[in-house]
């Protein structure tokens, strides 16, 4: 997937006339590319679009106008984009009651290491599901609410994707969850990997 340019983001000005049109757009979109999976995660699976819309919030609310801060935030929510043969989301730790937070984050700690979270294509395909480092350090006990993932899926498994059931798995002592991927969550996936 091409990766973002300065020139693919709007001035704060064109951007606030179109902002209306798209928030709904980019709401239409998360919706079918989101999946829940067991009790308090999210997996939100991000491409070209939903990261160009992360830029333009960014600099509308942080009144960012010069071209080389615009470019910091492109060169890094770039790193959102899912490369050749990838899927790249964002996973929530969703906690909506405040007394459970720390309990249930001390849970999930270590969810990103190891093989806790996987993309299951058929019966042969298990797609391992690669953190992004530094969102949690196990010796201090700190995890984040939010990690980016990235699957990446040898050609035989994208031809598989297209033809069979998939799975969101996720295997961890903290929680164990299976998610069918929607056949409308897949349609939109599947345009990311053969792109």
């Amino acid at each position: 997937m091409k990766k973002l340019e300065l020139s693919d983001v709007k001035n704060i000005y064109e951007y606030e006339k179109g902002r209306e049109e798209a928030l709904r757009r980019i709401i239409e979109l998360k919706r079918r590319r989101r999946v829940p999976v067991g009790r308090h995660l999210s997996f939100v699976f991000e491409n070209r679009e939903t990261v160009l819309y992360q830029i333009q919030e960014m600099c509308r609310a942080e009144r960012i106008v010069d071209d080389a801060r615009v470019q910091e935030e492109v060169d890094v929510y770039n790193d959102l984009i899912p490369g050749a043969s990838e899927l790249s989301a964002t996973l929530l730790i969703e906690i909506e009651d405040k007394a459970e937070i720390q309990a249930i984050l001390d849970r999930l700690m270590g969810i990103d290491s190891g093989d806790h979270v996987w993309i299951q294509v058929g019966r042969d395909y298990a797609i391992p599901a690669e953190f992004e480092p530094g969102r949690s350090d196990a010796e201090r006990g700190k995890i984040s609410a939010v990690h980016f993932v990235r699957f990446a899926f040898p050609p035989e498994a994208i031809r598989a994707f297209g033809e069979q059931d998939a799975y969101l798995v996720v295997d961890h002592p903290g929680e164990k969850a299976r998610t069918r991927l929607p056949d409308e969550v897949k349609a939109s996936l599947l345009e990311d990997l053969r792109s």
